[in-house]
């Protein structure tokens, strides 16, 4: 948990999105699928535009996985103040996830729910890419945070690093599709966005 560092964002789209929001039109949505592993907010690829264009890529190929299918791969660069951030990368934000998580689970069994699950994504997926517990945990965590009566500043972000696809060579634990993504709760903390080069 860290205030004020700036890092520059991709977000993958459709090109007629991108471009209402370069144009100053639009703002991009956040997004608020109870799988999404950092919770609800707008996701960006962290200094990745190659990721982001591969995942624009990857929604136009199959347009049942969107709200709104992607015709036209883009890609969106954004300047992102990551300000009072979550960031699953360091000690401090981890333990206040584990004790959300903990608080979280305690709740579910007092009323006699089964707390959600992470699951596959498709038929392979080792990834469990539908991630409903971590999403619940981590929106969990951030409503204890504006609960808190102490007076602690709500997340404006949250930045996790994410191991995803197979071993880059054999016997690694480096895998192929590593990244680090951030998820912006506060659309101001998106201070201007850019059409990169890629």
């Amino acid at each position: 948990m860290y205030a004020s560092a700036f890092v520059l964002g991709f977000h993958g789209c459709d090109e007629s999105v991108g471009e209402k929001v370069l144009a100053g039109k639009d703002h991009l949505k956040p997004s608020a699928n109870d799988y999404d592993w950092l919770g609800h907010g707008i996701y960006f690829w962290e200094n990745s535009p190659k990721r982001a264009r591969h995942w624009a890529e990857f929604l136009a190929s199959r347009p049942t996985k969107t709200k709104t299918p992607i015709k036209r791969p883009f890609v969106l660069g954004a300047v992102i103040d990551l300000g009072n951030c979550l960031d699953l990368t360091e000690a401090a934000s981890l333990a206040f996830v584990r004790r959300s998580y903990d608080d979280m689970k305690m709740g579910f069994e007092t009323i006699g729910l089964d707390l959600p699950k992470n699951e596959p994504g498709a038929k392979g997926d080792e990834d469990l890419l539908k991630r409903k517990l971590d999403c619940a945990v981590i929106n969990y965590a951030h409503a204890l945070r504006e609960d808190d009566e102490d007076g602690l500043n709500p997340f404006d972000s949250v930045r996790g690093a994410f191991a995803e696809g197979e071993p880059l060579y054999a016997g690694a634990k480096i895998m192929a599709k590593t990244h680090i993504q951030v998820c912006v709760r506060k659309p101001s903390s998106i201070r201007g966005y850019f059409r990169p080069i890629i």
